[in-house]
């Protein structure tokens, strides 16, 4: 592996893989070699078989016509939602437990390529040359063993290609004083980019469907395409898990505190609760983590809010060392952790999973904020799609290091203009304009992306070209592919008034490219009042749902669901 500064340590050529980023001095610092050759039975050992194939699974991509593909929100198989939750959490108690057995634990783990759709998005460095981490946690819905059918029943979904119905990613911000936790709702819908298989080369073309089928189009590595084509956020590593590994990741630590503010018992999925404080183990938590109906008001608002005060309980209870201060119970976390996991090539080992963990215990449990991506139904209720406006505002504070808390100690220095390359003159700026104007309830504006380019052309830039390609986006962005063009972009982006929060890196555009989105449906310029706030003033919105790694409140029962 190349040798890598320390955060701090100055300037960086790539984005940091795990093992760059902890100490070296550990218990694993003699288990393996840092020349690529490694020492333990995992080292050097590729990705498992196994891949995906043509996607031809119960939840197929929608296709460009729109039409819903995969499960409606509430359908009556629930897939859980909750099996990336503890992902977060698991290299806490795997650090402490690697040491023990290292080679074996390594050769738990499956690996699989970080991205399939074109080249990784890179990071910006902050002023003191660090960059954050950001870990995507993917639960997979996969019944192709005998236990996850017991667990997640459908027997006659055996052997179909699983989906990703778990998606959250996990930010450590460059300084390390702040972890946010965004999630994602199963049935949003997405453009899912081209992406190749590297099991059988299948190419899967670009498409529009729902965000969980994109592990359906070459594996976790379209996923991560798929994120970062949806917010321009560099993902850094993944980790996937299933069923059978959370529900022996919940018994290992001893189980996890719950609260419910009333006696709760949803038949859907089996979860019945008392009135107060409970500790759920095995497939009580499993209950817990995929209810939905008895939660709030029923929806996956709810019960993504009980996922994350789930998740808030096992970190504070990691972060203390309770429930895992003998070998056995480390032992038994390693091994269900490992066992469950397919991480990304970049993880290399239990090694890299300890110097993650070690990053992440950085940062006390009153910095973690949790938050569900905002979203609005479409037309119909098959999928959701992000809400206009407050979605875009989530991802760029993550693209910019903000934390969704608003607690950041003070604005952090914006280094983004002072070192990006200086504009070309105006009329040697290539831009593609795209119409993005179409919504779940209204069709496109005709000849939107031809008026925009016009308005370039009459403002200096006279590469701007109008195409015909539709890509529905709620909110505007200003895509650029490399760091050479960043000034360019941000330019262009000047001279219509766009905030440069909608300016973001993109693998998946080969120049500046305009997607003119429903938010700015008219007009030569985009709408004033949409400027970008102050950074001391930046933080999630109320439809973010957001939920403090200190909050230690009971989940609302819906009244349907009492006892």
């Amino acid at each position: 592996m190349r040798q890598y500064a320390a955060p701090g340590d100055g300037p960086h050529d790539r984005a940091p893989r795990a093992r760059d980023l902890g100490r070296r001095n550990g218990p694993y610092a003699d288990a393996s070699g840092t020349d690529g050759t490694g020492g333990g039975a995992g080292a050097g050992r590729g990705p498992r078989s196994g891949g995906h194939g043509a996607g031809h699974g119960r939840s197929g991509p929608e296709g460009s016509g729109g039409g819903t593909g995969g499960r409606r929100p509430g359908g009556a198989v629930r897939v859980l939602r909750w099996v990336a939750l503890s992902l977060s959490v698991l290299v806490l108690g795997t650090a402490g437990a690697g040491y023990l057995y290292y080679e074996h634990l390594n050769g738990n783990l499956t690996r699989k390529p970080l991205t399939l759709g074109g080249d990784q998005l890179k990071h910006r460095q902050d002023a003191d040359g660090r960059t954050p981490i950001n870990i995507l946690l993917l639960g997979s819905d996969s019944r192709n063993s005998t236990r996850n059918v017991e667990l997640g029943g459908a027997r006659d979904k055996v052997g179909d290609e699983p989906l990703a119905d778990v998606q959250m990613l996990l930010h450590l911000s460059a300084d390390r004083d702040s972890i946010s936790v965004l999630s994602i709702p199963r049935d949003t819908r997405v453009t899912i980019p081209e992406c190749t298989d590297p099991e059988d080369d299948t190419v899967h073309p670009r498409t529009i469907g729902k965000i969980n089928t994109s592990l359906q189009h070459g594996g976790p590595g379209c996923t991560v395409a798929t994120w970062g084509e949806l917010t321009g956020i560099p993902i850094d590593h993944f980790m996937m898990i299933d069923f059978a590994g959370v529900v022996d990741m919940a018994d290992a630590v001893g189980g996890v505190p719950v609260c419910v503010r009333a006696n709760v018992h949803d038949p859907n999925s089996g979860l019945r609760l008392e009135k107060g404080e409970t500790t759920v183990r095995g497939e009580q938590a499993l209950q817990w983590l995929r209810t939905r109906y008895g939660f709030g008001d029923g929806t996956d608002i709810g019960r993504a809010r009980a996922q994350h005060m789930y998740m808030n309980s096992m970190v504070r209870q990691l972060k203390a060392g309770t429930k895992l201060t003998d070998a056995g119970k480390l032992r038994a976390l390693a091994e269900a952790a490992t066992e469950a996991l397919t991480v990304d090539d970049g993880i290399e080992g239990v090694k890299d999973l300890y110097d993650l963990a070690n990053e992440l215990k950085k940062v006390p449990t009153d910095r973690i904020s949790m938050a569900t991506m905002p979203w609005e139904y479409a037309a119909g209720g098959d999928y959701v799609v992000p809400k206009p406006g407050e979605a875009e505002q989530v991802f760029s504070l993550i693209r910019d290091d903000v934390a969704l808390d608003g607690k950041d100690p003070a604005p952090k220095k914006d280094t983004a203009r002072e070192t990006r390359d200086p504009a070309a003159p105006e009329e040697r700026i290539t831009v593609r304009v795209l119409n993005g104007t179409r919504t779940a309830a209204l069709g496109p504006v005709n000849g939107r992306a031809g008026a925009v380019a016009d308005e370039l052309r009459r403002l200096g830039f006279t590469l701007a070209a109008a195409e015909p390609t539709e890509e529905p986006r709620a909110d505007t962005t200003l895509s650029y592919p490399d760091e050479s063009l960043h000034g360019d972009a941000l330019a262009v982006a000047e001279a219509v008034g766009l905030p440069e929060r909608a300016v973001r890196r993109s693998a998946g555009v080969e120049e500046i490219t305009l997607v003119v989105g429903a938010d700015w449906r008219e007009g030569a310029t985009y709408p004033v009042g949409s400027e970008k706030p102050d950074d001391g003033e930046r933080k999630a919105p109320k439809s973010a749902d957001m939920l403090g790694g200190e909050d230690r409140g009971c989940m609302d029962v819906n009244p349907r669901y009492t006892w």
